[in-house]
């Protein structure tokens, strides 16, 4: 089996237990994401060389508190200043020009702050009006892997200037404008025609979408950043032509405290 063959069949399993998952109820959605989170713990406790034990119980016991029923609103502004804090953090990691090994603190800080509460975060978005949506989350799926795909399609065919070579020699300036004009379509268009929620306005989408493509695009980077420091391609091999799932949810990690922030500043000015 070729390996563009193996890639797309194991990007198209991935995107339909997402989207299965997702759209069957809030439940199973809850479910899954609690074990990409396990699973993506795992991954990146080996890229910053922890053990992964204490990082899973950390995980596990912070997803569940914070998905319960009775989870107190002020208690997920708090998680998102956290990693607001630990996002802009992350930045100043991804500008050092010198690789500096990350002492035990700083790991812990990483482990919490840019992977574990963001994907809580993201878990919140589609409860965010109070019920359970899932094609808030479908839609925003929709748009990273569009901003995702196009990037990469634009950048690999005309690409000529790089975007941050230090870091990703294969990111084009060419590709992330690529990957920004079909996320603003596909943002466009679900709001018009999928979404059909009366607060859901294209123009809303049209900013959610300049926002997964610039955050998107930022967590990518942070992510080969942790993984150039550790020394390898991939954050594993679980998914065939795709690595492991933290490859695959790096966009989402950035992405989520940002859309989470958007829609908290809209509700506080509406």
């Amino acid at each position: 089996m070729s390996t563009t063959l193996t890639r797309a069949l194991s990007g198209a399993v991935y995107v339909l237990l997402l989207i299965g998952a997702t759209l069957y109820s809030p439940y199973s959605f809850l479910l899954l994401f609690g074990l990409l989170l396990l699973f993506s713990i795992v991954e990146f406790c080996k890229l910053i060389h922890l053990k992964p034990m204490f990082p899973i119980i950390i995980g596990l016991v912070a997803f569940i508190l914070f998905n319960l029923d009775n989870t107190i609103k002020s208690n997920e502004i708090l998680l998102l200043i956290a990693a607001l804090f630990v996002s802009a953090r992350a930045l100043l990691f991804l500008f050092e020009k010198h690789n500096k090994k990350l002492d035990q603190n700083s790991k812990y800080v990483f482990l919490i702050g840019y992977l574990i509460i963001p994907i809580i975060i993201f878990t919140k978005i589609p409860f965010i009006l109070n019920e359970y949506h899932p094609k808030i989350i479908i839609s925003l799926l929709a748009i990273i892997w569009m901003n995702d795909t196009f990037a990469y399609l634009v950048g690999r065919s005309i690409g000529k200037k790089k975007l941050f070579e230090r870091v990703s020699p294969k990111k084009t300036i060419e590709g992330f404008i690529g990957g920004t004009v079909f996320a603003l379509i596909t943002g466009i268009l679900l709001a018009r025609f999928y979404i059909n929620e009366t607060n859901e306005t294209p123009i809303k989408w049209t900013f959610i979408a300049i926002i997964v493509s610039v955050f998107g695009t930022l967590g990518d980077l942070i992510e080969s950043k942790f993984k150039r420091n550790a020394g390898v391609k991939d954050s594993g091999s679980i998914m065939p032509g795709h690595g492991g799932f933290l490859d695959r949810l790096d966009s989402i990690i950035f992405v989520a405290p940002m859309v989470y922030l958007f829609y908290q500043i809209l509700y506080y000015v509406s």
